[in-house]
C-alpha cells in the first residue's frame, strides 16, 4: 500500500518518537499492570483471610468455656495467623475471659492487653481497656487503672469508663472526684439502662 508523501513524513515521525519513547512507556505500562495485579492479589488475600478467620473464629465460638486449653489454642490461631482481621481482637476477648474465670489472671491481662494494641475494632479496644482497668483496679493498681480509663477509647463507652473511674477514685478516698465522675458518667448512659441505676445510687452514697 502505497503512502503519499505526508503520510509518510507522519510514519516516520511516529517511528521516530516510538525509537524513543516506547520503551519508557512500555515499561510503564508494565509497572502499572504489576501494581494493578498486586493490588488484586491483595483483596483476594485479604478476602481469603477474613473467610477463614471468620470459621476459626465460629469454630472458637461453640468451645465450652470451661475447655480453656482449647480456648487459648483456637484463640492464639487467630490472633497469630489472623490478626488483621476483627476477629482476632473478639479472640482475645474470649480467651482473656476464659482465663480470668480460670483465675489465671496473667495470661488474662496479657490478651487484654494484646486487644487494646491490635483490635480492628474501636468497640473491643474499648472493651479490651474497660475489662483491664477492672482487673487492675481489683489489684489495687490504681494508678494504672486510671491510667487506661483515660486514654482515648470509643465514645460510646464513655459513660462505663467514667463510671468504673468513679469506682477507682472512691478507692483512693477521692470521693469529690469520684461524684465529679459519676454524674459524667450519668450524662453518658442509657437512661432506661441498669448501668445508670448502679451509677445512680453509687453517686448518691457518697453524699
Amino acid at each position: 500500500m502505497a503512502y503519499d508523501l505526508e503520510e509518510q513524513e507522519q510514519l516516520d515521525e511516529l517511528k521516530a518518537w516510538w525509537k524513543t519513547y516506547g520503551k519508557t512507556i512500555g515499561n510503564a505500562l508494565l509497572a502499572l499492570l504489576i501494581v494493578y495485579a498486586g493490588y488484586q492479589g491483595w483483596h483476594y488475600y485479604q478476602a481469603k483471610q477474613s473467610v477463614e478467620a471468620s470459621t476459626e473464629y465460629q469454630a472458637l465460638q461453640v468451645i465450652d468455656e470451661k475447655d480453656v486449653k482449647e480456648i487459648q489454642a483456637k484463640s492464639a490461631i487467630l490472633m497469630d495467623k489472623y490478626s488483621a482481621t476483627p476477629y482476632a481482637g473478639r479472640a482475645a476477648l474470649l480467651a482473656a475471659k476464659a482465663n480470668y474465670q480460670a483465675k489465671d489472671i496473667k495470661s488474662a491481662k496479657a490478651q487484654l492487653d494484646w486487644a487494646i494494641k491490635n483490635a480492628k475494632e474501636t468497640s473491643v479496644t474499648a472493651i479490651a481497656g474497660l475489662q483491664l482497668a477492672n482487673i487492675l483496679a481489683e489489684e489495687k493498681d490504681f494508678t494504672g487503672a486510671l491510667k487506661l480509663l483515660e486514654s482515648p477509647h470509643d465514645a460510646g463507652f464513655d459513660g462505663l469508663y467514667a463510671d468504673l473511674k468513679g469506682d477507682v477514685l472512691v478507692a483512693l478516698g477521692k470521693n469529690a472526684e469520684a461524684k465529679a465522675a459519676y454524674e459524667h458518667a450519668l450524662t453518658k448512659l442509657d437512661a432506661q439502662g441498669r448501668y445508670r441505676i448502679l451509677t445512680q445510687q453509687k453517686l448518691e452514697a457518697l453524699g
